[in-house]
């Protein structure tokens, strides 16, 4: 389940007239220091770029001049010169954020050669720093105008391998223990950045909808791969229109990919509670058919269409989702708690587990451990990320209530 969360406007940006994401390269030896300050841009909405030294910096200012270099002091004073005289030979009309730690001579060598090569300097980003010290000297560089609706043309991403999938945590509302991932489509485009589905998915009508279907569930089974080689076996869940699933082709070539590996407990397909009520029959039959092949089917999105649900003799889904317009604020909302218990209730009568989606607050998350909620899924424990940064924030990790 995706999660949006609204937020302060962004301040004007500094670009002119420009009206699209800034392209950041971040300059520094250390790649561990360039994947945090990447990664932490690239949630603000930045397109980013790294470089470690001064050949690599060239190759990117001819391929896109960026709008903001942030340039890291562990690379050396000499580093940090030659890439000041790149940026000048290019007429570089950005500007340059320096890292480096408070008194030292080099920052200061390479603040003045900035200032003296014409290049606007910002103040020094004195290291040690925090996320919140980098979102806070850049954040108002983004552009106030947001995108266009749908400004992302669908098969273009696909040709262009645009396509990455993110994840984000199913955790265990009794042991506070990561449970599954939930793969999630995303876009970093060129101009844009990273652009979520509601602005490039259509659908089922979309002809790009089966190439994007077989992107994630490709993605997802690589990822799966990737994430026991980092530390152990996490079950993956993923999003796939109903309509792909009424291809038997499809369906073939989905179960031909599962992986063959003891360690594989199954796969997760999640599927819009509105595709279920009114196609139960053949989403039912579906279901049945992919049990035999370890994947299993979850009902995304769950609201009041739920009654629709009631009263089947067979029920092959192992699991409900409660859309999150029902957790969100149950913890003071006597009517939302009533409509999460209905769901609850039939869920147990199935033997289906339940997740409780878009929990954002302590009290929402106690609210829907008392009621019963098996699983919770939402900002509160984390937003949807990387595989990479995946692996390394959650993996082996115990989750920690903010």
């Amino acid at each position: 389940m995706e999660n949006y969360k609204i937020g302060e406007a962004p301040r004007v940006t500094t670009f002119g007239r420009r009206k699209v994401t800034p392209r950041v390269c971040v300059a520094d030896r250390k790649p561990h220091i360039r994947t945090f300050i990447a990664e932490v841009l690239e949630e603000l909405g930045f397109v980013t770029s790294e470089c470690m030294h001064s050949g690599q910096l060239a190759a990117v200012l001819d391929e896109h001049l960026p709008d903001i270099l942030v340039l890291g002091l562990s690379c050396g004073g000499i580093e940090a010169r030659d890439m000041l005289n790149q940026l000048a030979a290019k007429e570089f009309a950005g500007k340059v954020l320096l890292l480096g730690p408070e008194e030292s001579s080099a920052v200061v060598a390479v603040q003045e050669l900035g200032e003296t090569l014409g290049i606007a300097m910002l103040p020094t980003l004195i290291t040690p720093f925090g996320v919140d010290h980098l979102r806070d000297r850049l954040v108002s560089f983004l552009p106030i105008d947001a995108p266009p609706h749908m400004p992302v043309d669908a098969a273009e991403a696909i040709s262009a391998g645009w396509l990455e999938l993110w994840y984000q945590p199913k955790i265990n509302t009794r042991t506070l223990a990561l449970r599954e991932a939930e793969g999630l489509i995303r876009i970093r485009h060129p101009t844009w950045g990273i652009v979520p589905p509601a602005y490039f998915i259509g659908d089922d009508r979309d002809p790009s909808f089966r190439g994007m279907s077989e992107f994630v569930i490709g993605r997802a089974i690589d990822d799966w791969r990737y994430f026991v080689t980092q530390h152990a076996p996490i079950g993956i869940a993923i999003n796939l229109p109903l309509a792909f699933l009424q291809d038997s082709a499809c369906v073939e070539s989905l179960c031909l990919q599962v992986p063959d590996h003891p360690a594989f407990e199954g796969l997760i397909v999640e599927i819009s509670g509105a595709e279920v009520v009114h196609n139960l029959e053949l989403v039912k039959d579906v279901a049945k058919q992919l049990r035999y092949h370890n994947i299993a089917i979850s009902i995304d999105n769950l609201g009041t269409d739920w009654p629709s649900l009631v009263g089947h003799d067979h029920f092959p889904f192992v699991e409900i989702k409660v859309d999150r317009k029902f957790v969100a604020g149950c913890s003071h909302d006597r009517l939302k708690r009533a409509m999460c218990r209905q769901i609850l209730d039939m869920a147990e009568g199935y033997g289906a587990r339940t997740v409780a989606e878009g929990v954002e607050t302590r009290q929402d998350f106690i609210a829907v451990c008392e009621m019963g909620f098996d699983l919770v899924q939402g900002f509160l424990f984390a937003k949807p990320m990387t595989a990479r940064k995946f692996a390394r924030t959650m993996l082996g990790r115990p989750v920690a209530i903010p």
